[in-house]
């Protein structure tokens, strides 16, 4: 059965392996989902990531056996697009999080955005 929201599946599988606290999970390749992974990386929430030909494998990161991520949760969905002007980009956790938009230039981190004064669709918020 093909997968109708493949950001959705990919914060999912994230969530569940963190949960089981598994070292690392594989996530089908795309590249919206590689640029997710490279900004998760940057942003320090999960320790390295690798590209194959047909998957993503992504390295979870643990602080004294508990995972880094405390929380995903997906903004907008194929049903429910939600977009964002450069002013309205919210700040997740006090800036103790991150959101992530898909931009017309490219997929950004809010703080990038903010300073490169666009707005996008808003993908996702990790805290």
């Amino acid at each position: 059965m093909p997968v109708t929201d493949p950001v959705a599946d990919m914060l999912t599988r994230i969530r569940n392996a963190h949960q089981a606290l598994h070292a690392e999970t594989k996530i089908p390749f795309s590249k919206m989902k590689a640029d997710l992974a490279r900004i998760l990386k940057e942003e320090g929430f999960v320790a390295d990531y690798a590209v194959g030909e047909k998957d993503i494998v992504v390295t979870l990161k643990y602080t004294q056996g508990k995972p880094i991520i405390g929380g995903i949760s997906r903004i907008s969905s194929p049903g429910r697009r939600v977009y964002v002007g450069a002013t309205d980009i919210p700040r997740v956790r006090n800036g103790l999080g991150i959101c992530i938009l898909s931009t017309s230039k490219g997929i950004l981190e809010g703080q990038q955005a903010r300073a490169q004064n666009v707005g996008g669709e808003l993908l996702c918020e990790i805290w």
